[in-house]
């Protein structure tokens, strides 16, 4: 399963998903898809976020094995 962190990196960054999408070039849906774990990213897409962010992929994705849900702090 795919986790992701985008919804608290954009709260944080005070982006919306419009805001977040047109800055790396995709639809706002495909943000909240992302955030519901609904949608799988292409690398391209992954990487815009995280520069968009300051920070990297594996921060804001993360794939979980076990069926963990959440990230430990």
């Amino acid at each position: 399963m795919l986790i992701t962190r985008i919804q608290a990196y954009r709260k944080k960054f005070g982006l919306s998903q419009a805001e977040l999408a047109e800055k790396v070039g995709c639809r706002r849906e495909t943000i909240g898809k992302l955030e519901n774990g609904k949608y799988n990213p292409s690398l391209r897409l992954a990487m815009s976020i995280a520069q968009v962010f300051g920070t990297t992929v594996e921060d804001v994705f993360r794939f979980d094995e076990e069926g963990h849900v959440g990230f430990l702090d």
